[in-house]
């Protein structure tokens, strides 16, 4: 057994879903080096405004329009994709811990809560993934507190 909290299994189901993914600033800069792109033709190709934040639009198949059998930016992907699972509610909630297990494979039940509450904080500093700026961060990302 192993003592990872988490490994991705590249399972696509937190790729599914429309209007999760919100990109900050510093994501549409990553994506745009990683792409080859600017940043305005970003924001016009993959990219809606909702609540004044951009979130990335979905394929007709709801899938992040960037997924194809696993992520195509992999190494430009936004922060919000970098922490999963370690969202705040999976954090500070012990049932919606047990409830995603359900549907990502990669989430280690045999570790405890307790465990991977220690490893997602420590994952989250390491990457610097904490939410930054309440006006543009998405809300699943855990605050530095």
């Amino acid at each position: 057994m192993s003592d990872a909290a988490f490994t991705c299994k590249m399972c696509g189901h937190c790729c599914q879903g429309e209007g999760g993914i919100i990109m900050t600033a510093k994501d549409r800069k990553r994506l745009a080096a990683h792409l080859e792109i600017s940043e305005d033709e970003l924001i016009e190709r993959y990219t809606r405004e909702s609540s004044g934040k951009l979130h990335l639009t979905c394929g007709d198949d709801g899938y992040c329009v960037f997924y194809a059998e696993g992520c195509g930016v992999h190494p430009g992907r936004p922060d919000v994709c970098r922490a999963w699972p370690f969202f705040r509610g999976n954090l500070v909630d012990e049932t919606s811990w047990e409830m995603i297990q359900e549907y990502c494979p990669g989430v280690n039940p045999e570790v405890g809560h307790a465990e991977f509450v220690r490893q997602g904080k420590r994952y989250l500093r390491e990457e610097d993934l904490l939410r930054y700026d309440p006006d543009t961060s998405p809300n699943a990302l855990l605050s530095d507190d």
